[in-house]
């Protein structure tokens, strides 16, 4: 049904009506962004801290970095990791100047496995932001949601008061095994999700009830509810409003600039679709999951184990390639003379 000019402007955009029943993230690195779209919480990981750190606007932070790694001396390998994690916080810190809530900054992907080396690199993070006067409770640190990561994230919270963000989530396993650990945060993922779905099916397109990644983050946002637990439910990854829309009422949103903007111009009345009176009734079991449990329980999601394995080489990768571009900044004029 179409809406009249005169309604239209009198209706709030489907962005103003989303932020009513849901906490709206932006998903980029670029403050232009934040600034436009006013979300209260950003997320960021290696792949948008890549790309906006080829902006020349933000130059200035990746000169800054390069002077910290430098600085700090070591191996060259210790300045450029330095560097890296440097950059990720001063990105971080200017983010958290333009929105009231928190920023997620991501552990390097690479230590994905090593529950020890992701303690110690999340600690590392929140010591840089204190340097720069942000405390940790303005701070998110992203995960990945594999076993490791998680009891990593079990440790951050309950031991030093560190909020974690589980990433890269795709399986109910994870959703739970995190739930367990007391995590503050999830970040399902729906786009990838159904990515994976239309590669491996004979099914090419879904309404937005239907969709794969929808109906994930919708039963993993019911059993959260269901049985009381205080995680926040953030659906991540999308690929068209329709996604978005199709979970309004979930705790968190996390979207791009593209889809930020589409959203604000569209007029379209929005209904939650999710809510805890309704998730309260649903007819989900409680289960509880060591890690054995966890480790069949996903396996058996072949989606689920093909996306976790994928996002995190592709992390990893962007995350190698920022390090090349740091070291060509840090070295390159070094060994030029």
């Amino acid at each position: 049904m179409s809406v009249s000019p005169v309604k239209r402007q009198k209706m709030e955009s489907a962005l103003d009506q989303l932020k009513h029943h849901t906490t709206v993230v932006a998903d980029t690195g670029d403050f232009n962004a934040i600034d436009e779209y006013k979300p209260l919480d950003a997320t960021t990981n290696p792949s948008l801290i890549l790309a906006a750190a080829q902006m020349p606007a933000y130059q200035k932070l990746v000169d800054d970095a390069v002077a910290y790694g430098k600085k700090l001396g070591g191996l060259e390998e210790e300045q450029i990791k330095n560097a890296s994690d440097k950059l990720f916080v001063l990105f971080g810190a200017e983010i958290l100047k333009r929105i009231p809530g928190r920023v997620s900054t991501e552990v390097d992907a690479r230590l994905s496995f090593d529950k020890e080396g992701m303690i110690q690199r999340a600690r590392r993070l929140i010591d840089l932001y204190k340097e720069v006067g942000v405390g940790k409770d303005r701070i998110l640190i992203k995960l990945s949601s594999t076993w490791e990561g998680i009891q990593a994230g079990r440790v951050l919270e309950a031991e030093h008061g560190i909020h974690c963000n589980m990433t890269l989530l795709f399986s109910f396993a994870q959703a739970v095994a995190c739930a367990e650990a007391g995590v503050t945060l999830i970040s399902p993922f729906v786009g990838r999700i159904l990515d994976w779905y239309v590669a491996n099916g004979d099914k090419k397109t879904y309404e937005p009830s239907e969709d794969p990644g929808v109906k994930s983050v919708t039963k993993i946002y019911n059993y959260y509810k269901k049985f009381g637990y205080k995680t926040i439910v953030m659906g991540a990854s999308f690929r068209n409003t329709g996604q978005i829309k199709a979970l309004t009422g979930c705790d968190y949103l996390t979207i791009s600039p593209k889809l930020l903007a589409e959203l604000s111009k569209e007029h379209v009345k929005l209904t939650p679709t999710l809510s805890i009176k309704e998730a309260q009734v649903c007819n989900l079991e409680k289960i509880h999951l060591d890690e054995k449990a966890f480790r069949w329980h996903h396996n058996e999601d072949q989606m689920a184990v093909e996306k976790l394995s994928d996002g995190i080489r592709r992390f990893a990768a962007d995350a190698v390639k920022l390090e090349r571009m740091l070291k060509e900044r840090m070295f390159s004029t070094e060994n030029g003379k």
